[in-house]
């Protein structure tokens, strides 16, 4: 990666890093917290911790395709601008409601996928991968220790001193976004980096999408539901205050990543995703269970969030991966935004039928619901196909090679390691998907013409 692309994948990332924390910090501090607010009920607070995910999931993809037109650095301001509105909203309220306005005025800031097309603008096919890596890792990154330092920043400000903090974090964002990003030479459609409309039927008929679109869904409407109730056990069982449960949090995030590790190691190196993925989500549904039948008793508790955050962060590093090996190589840019828009719509569901279940059934009704949620995940991946372990890459086309882009397409098809080839004449690129141990990517280069013939 040449510095200049290393610079912008670094800055970007720290964007989408210095939004996400503000945005995750209040997951285990905001139901006790908005259960003191003027009208505040069980339903309301699921609401309003899921809100942000309805604007969010509704707005990822016209961003991005509106930062086709008027500029990419625009968007990503406006958005950042939306979700500072939105904070101050929240953090002067003194109601569930101006809250619940607050937060969806905060998700409307939706520039997730703005923020990876951009990445696409600034970096060359041979960095993209590892410049979405980085963001990739970063977002992971920021979701742990945003549950850590949650507790510990809400002792010090509360939870309206974090929206505060996420008006100031959003003006470092439009700090980061017009000082340190590059400018980029021109703005281009990325197949591989974000949604084209035309290309939407064929990830929404896609069932092997389908099912990692409904595991993301669930992933996070479990999620958020959970965050609704487990900080009042904590405090029920353990006598730990919200405050202070980042002591729970810190050991617990630090075994399941440990845990992780070898999982994502035995799916990727050994080709066994599927098995693995599978395995995960019936951890998930046992952790569940156990929350159900055992909330009330400290040992099960805290092994049932050991479980489910083991499950959790397998399941946030396998399923990016899968999505890539399923897509068709010139959908992949679609089906990641599909799937990030139904990421964000499981929150706001969560949140709905959360509050929904905590109201009528208190805890137990929650963890009856995500139990349920789980099990249907569970049947539905039970089902996939053995994922093919392939790559997407792109591959530069000369002007020469343009004439008979069939013709090309089935030439690529020849080269070793090459499954899959649809050339895209319009962007002066083919799209590639293959088996990395086996790929010649100086022969593809070759045939495209982007690079001399060996």
């Amino acid at each position: 990666m040449k510095p200049q692309e290393l610079r912008a994948a670094t800055a970007l990332a720290a964007v989408f890093s210095v939004r996400l924390l503000g945005l995750f910090m209040i997951y285990p501090v905001f139901a006790a917290y908005a259960g003191t607010l003027a009208g505040a009920n069980p339903y309301l607070i699921g609401e309003a911790l899921g809100i942000y995910g309805l604007t969010q999931g509704l707005l990822q993809i016209p961003f991005g395709l509106l930062s086709d037109r008027i500029g990419r650095k625009v968007m990503i301001v406006l958005g950042l601008a939306l979700f500072g509105a939105g904070s101050a909203v929240a953090a002067v309220s003194a109601t569930i409601g101006g809250v619940i306005v607050g937060r969806a005025l905060q998700g409307a800031g939706a520039v997730g996928s703005v923020i990876l097309a951009l990445v696409a603008d600034l970096t060359s096919e041979e960095a993209r991968t590892a410049a979405m890596a980085m963001v990739g890792i970063t977002i992971g990154a920021s979701f742990l220790v945003a549950l850590l330092a949650g507790p510990v920043v809400a002792n010090f400000i509360g939870v309206p001193g974090i929206f505060w903090l996420m008006v100031a974090l959003a003006l470092v964002g439009v700090a980061i976004t017009q000082l340190v990003v590059p400018n980029p030479p021109r703005s281009r459609v990325h197949r591989d980096a974000e949604a084209v409309p035309a290309l939407l039927g064929a990830v929404l008929q896609n069932r092997e999408l389908l099912r990692l679109d409904l595991g993301i869904f669930v992933l996070h409407a479990m999620l958020t539901a959970s965050f609704l109730v487990v900080p009042d056990l904590l405090r029920s069982t353990a006598g730990v205050a919200v405050h202070d449960q980042w002591i729970v949090y810190l050991p617990v995030l630090l075994v399941s990543v440990a845990a992780m590790v070898p999982a994502i190691i035995v799916a990727e190196r050994y080709r066994r995703m599927k098995g693995v993925f599978v395995s995960a989500v019936a951890v998930l549904v046992a952790s569940q269970m156990m929350l159900f039948f055992g909330a009330g008793n400290l040992f099960i508790l805290l092994a049932a969030l050991v479980v489910f955050f083991s499950a959790f962060n397998v399941m946030e590093a396998s399923l990016p991966s899968l999505i890539t090996k399923v897509a068709p190589p010139d959908v992949k840019g679609t089906a990641m935004g599909v799937y990030s828009s139904l990421q964000f719509l499981g929150i706001f569901i969560g949140g709905i039928i959360g509050g929904m279940a905590h109201q009528h059934g208190g805890s137990a009704g929650v963890f009856a619901l995500t139990s349920g949620l789980a099990l249907v995940w569970l049947l539905a991946a039970a089902g996939m196909a053995q994922p093919n372990y392939l790559t997407t890459r792109l591959v530069p086309i000369a002007e020469s090679e343009l004439a008979d882009a069939a013709t090309l397409a089935t030439k690529l098809r020849q080269v070793p390691g090459v499954v899959e080839a649809v050339v895209i004449v319009e962007e002066n690129a083919a799209y590639l998907k293959v088996d990395s141990k086996l790929f010649d990517a100086a022969m593809a280069e070759a045939v495209a013409g982007s690079s001399p013939a060996p």
